[in-house]
């Protein structure tokens, strides 16, 4: 799927019918979570271009001030983000500008840069769940490593290093002692050290909740051979049905960070107190339907088709359609 492909409505309509939505994912990769979102808006009678945040721009020239590629210098009548794309910190900057220029343009923004700037940094996603009392590792984050050796003068127990921006488990390591923090350049001068959750009964496990509109989608356990159970770093999935405390937890990190949609990392301390690890504003859900009797992007995309019709509702965009013909 190339960015800016136009996707052919379905012509038999749906509750989504005369939308025009735009899905931005990073260009040439993602297609496996794109195709499945647009096979479903499409279904439910929506038109979706599909594009990528590169590829837009500011333009003073047009009246919305927006160029998203398929729009004609018009607005779409919803965006569901899966990427930002990587980029320099000015481009980052710019992308999420334009995030930012949409919502405040009218345009319901899934997730919008508000909840994704708080998931991208896992510094605001740990003082956000700490804010709002959500049970999380204990972590300091902080510059330069004199504070970092400053903190960990006479450790006493192992502290997970993560890199603030990344997802699937990669650049993780866990140290000692102070002696084995990384070089500074090694870390970009940022130091994210959260304690380390041994594992409850000798079992490498956590859990990866998907959640929508505040409700839970699926759920799967991950287990490793050692503590990390990402699937992409070989850990094994098999479907998981969240009970009432998890289904609680997860939803009050959504809340904190006020996320449409969500990957929520859930883990056991020793002592059976659950806690939330992460908090991702653009899951991947590939190993989760594997092992899910649900069709995730089928969910996905019905919320978002919700959220954007009672949104423009709301505003007095066109007459409300019923949110029952999208149950």
């Amino acid at each position: 799927m190339r960015a800016s492909a136009e996707i052919k409505t379905d012509p038999s309509g749906g509750p989504g019918d005369g939308l025009h939505l735009a899905l931005l994912i990073e260009e040439g990769r993602g297609e496996w979570h794109a195709r499945r979102i647009v096979r479903s808006l499409e279904t439910m009678g929506a038109r979706v271009t599909v594009s990528s945040l590169p590829h837009c721009a500011f333009d003073t020239g047009l009246e919305s001030g927006i160029d998203i590629p398929g729009f004609k210098g018009r607005l779409p009548d919803g965006v569901f983000v899966r990427s930002i794309s990587a980029g320099t910190l000015e481009q980052i900057t710019f992308r999420l500008g334009l995030l930012h220029a949409l919502r405040e343009s009218g345009v319901r923004v899934w997730n919008d840069a508000r909840a994704i700037e708080r998931c991208v940094d896992k510094s605001q996603t740990t003082f956000l769940l700490h804010k709002h009392g959500v049970a999380t590792p204990r972590t300091r984050v902080c510059e330069t490593l004199p504070h970092a050796l400053e903190y960990t003068e006479g450790l006493d127990r192992p502290l997970v290093m993560k890199p603030l921006f990344g997802s699937q488990g990669k650049g993780i390591g866990m140290i000692s002692s102070q002696s084995e923090l990384p070089a500074p350049e090694a870390v970009d001068q940022m130091y994210y050290m959260q304690d380390y959750i041994a594992p409850k009964d000798g079992i490498f496990e956590d859990w990866r909740v998907l959640a929508s509109r505040h409700r839970i989608i699926a759920a799967m356990t991950r287990r490793g051979t050692n503590w990390v159970t990402n699937i992409h770093q070989g850990g094994k999935a098999r479907a998981h049905l969240p009970d009432e405390e998890m289904a609680a937890i997860s939803m009050a990190a959504m809340r904190a960070v006020d996320a449409d949609y969500a990957g929520i990392d859930l883990i056991r301390t020793t002592d059976g107190e659950l806690q939330v690890l992460e908090v991702n504003s653009n899951p991947a859900w590939r190993g989760l339907q594997s092992v899910a009797d649900v069709n995730i992007a089928w969910a996905i995309a019905e919320d978002f088709l919700k959220t954007v019709i009672a949104h423009r509702a709301a505003l007095g965009l066109g007459a409300p359609v019923s949110l029952a013909a999208a149950s």
